[in-house]
């Protein structure tokens, strides 16, 4: 029912609120853990564990553990995601020191580190290869693991408003959080009267119903498509059987842009103009993709074809990076093999495909960096992205991860997806490694460029809210065939 148009009736104002704020110092709280269960797109999906407790001989701090498991369905396959974390935190929430683990398919990525006087300093471990994080932050540094536990300290007092920041483990940055206290209501859903907390970052925003003991009793995201409620243990971990049972495809059925015109034949289109309609932002503007706002959108129009106009490549096209480690010596020894005598960088890139291509397996397994999918031989499109523009930038082609949405002919409609752009002889070139294309098609509409976490945070305006009307198309094969 949270799904539906009319969410509102199902929330109730509760009388007025307490007259003084509702304040909870960490070692007064009346409750040190808790368990939430996870729907996603309607389906039971996951839970997460959240424990605060007083560290050991060290007065004043506490210690943050929260855990995530979550299945997920992608093309009949079972998606299992883990995140752990440990944060030590100074009675006013303000980050010690921390260590997260995230496990996703296969691949796993660990970070460490420590921050004080506003300088943080992580450590990230990922397939056998350590890089090292320094971060500069304008203000005092929280992790993110504190959200809910932000207003609670501070103070739950309707109109209440706080900005700060927070590390993201998951994006590997600091993202600057904006609270508003909004309300004090009632619902079907929970029992007992709760203050109502909007928590917004970057291109993304949440509400939360937190009661007067500091406790969350129901939060949505998405849109109200994850939705994240308070369970007992047991009933929390239900999950795994209610997910082994489900057949949904669930990241398809919710993702998916359907359209009302369907595209024969997508990888050999070389025009196409499309109306767009529902995210506040345009897709990004490129050498091959225009986009002008028309009445309630934008009409933009994507071309597979190079511009020799494109602006020369920035450094960071060519640096190694977490994800895109282009300085490792096993990248480095497979992108020279590869490449052998070619002559030019057209050769160079065509023989980089046929062998992703030829050794790669096209399969729904997440990945961390491109060593995660040179060990598994695995990976969805993002990882082959991450895998050939590590090779190209080895080379010395300097590459791009770019991210948005491309025509799916198994589902008629636009699927979200990760290629590449390379910038050979003087322009930039659309590349798609998953499709093995050289000049990739013009179904693919570019929303956000870069290759880390926190690059794609802009696309969650996008997802579940983007709407798209093919305009024109070519060549029209679907005409053709009629």
């Amino acid at each position: 029912m949270l799904l539906s148009a009319c969410v509102s009736r199902y929330f109730h104002p509760a009388g007025p609120p307490p007259p003084d704020p509702q304040r909870h110092a960490l070692g007064d709280l009346r409750w040190h853990e808790y368990w939430t269960g996870i729907i996603f797109n309607g389906d039971k999906v996951g839970f997460t564990h959240v424990v605060v407790s007083p560290v050991p001989d060290q007065p004043g701090r506490y210690r943050i553990h929260s855990e995530a498991s979550l299945l997920i369905r992608l093309l009949g396959f079972g998606k299992k995601i883990q995140l752990r974390g440990d944060d030590i935190v100074n009675d006013d929430l303000t980050l010690v020191r921390f260590d997260y683990e995230y496990t996703i398919d296969r691949s796993s990525l660990r970070i460490s580190g420590t921050q004080a006087d506003g300088r943080l300093a992580a450590t990230i471990l990922n397939a056998g290869r350590t890089s090292e994080q320094v971060l500069d932050a304008k203000s005092a540094i929280y992790p993110s693991s504190v959200l809910d536990l932000y207003p609670v300290v501070k103070g739950l007092k309707l109109g209440a408003e706080y900005r700060y920041q927070v590390y993201s483990g998951e994006t590997q940055s600091l993202l600057d959080v904006r609270q508003s206290v909004d309300g004090y209501e009632t619902s079907d859903l929970f029992q007992g009267k709760a203050y109502k907390v909007r928590t917004s970052t970057i291109g993304h925003s949440a509400t939360t119903w937190i009661d007067e003991s500091g406790q969350p009793l129901l939060a949505l995201a998405l849109n109200g498509v994850m939705i994240s409620a308070l369970e007992g243990e047991s009933e929390a971990k239900r999950y795994l059987a209610l997910a082994a049972l489900n057949k949904r495809d669930t990241l398809i059925d919710f993702s998916l842009i359907k359209t009302d015109r369907r595209i024969a034949d997508p990888r050999r289109a070389t025009q196409m103009t499309v109306a767009i309609t529902g995210p506040r932002e345009p897709p990004l503007a490129t050498d091959q993709q225009r986009c002008e706002q028309i009445a309630g959108g934008w009409l933009c129009k994507i071309s597979a074809a190079p511009d020799a106009s494109s602006p020369a490549p920035i450094r960071l096209d060519l640096q190694p990076s977490v994800t895109v480690s282009s300085d490792s010596r096993a990248i480095g020894d497979l992108a020279r093999t590869l490449a052998g005598n070619a002559a030019t960088p057209d050769e160079q890139i065509r023989r980089l495909l046929d062998w992703i291509h030829s050794n790669i397996e096209r399969a729904p397994v997440d990945s961390f960096s491109a060593l995660d999918v040179l060990e598994t031989k695995k990976a969805e499109c993002q990882g082959h992205a991450y895998l050939y523009t590590a090779l190209a930038r080895a080379l010395g082609i300097p590459t791009q991860v770019v991210n948005g949405v491309v025509y799916s002919e198994q589902f008629q409609g636009f699927l979200y997806h990760s290629w590449t752009r390379s910038y050979v002889d003087g322009s930039w070139r659309a590349v798609d490694p998953m499709f093995a294309q050289p000049e990739a098609d013009a179904t693919h509409i570019i929303i956000v460029d870069g290759e880390s976490a926190a690059d794609l945070l802009p696309l969650l305006e996008w997802v579940g809210k983007a709407h798209i009307r093919v305009v024109a198309v070519e060549p029209d094969a679907s005409a053709a065939s009629r």
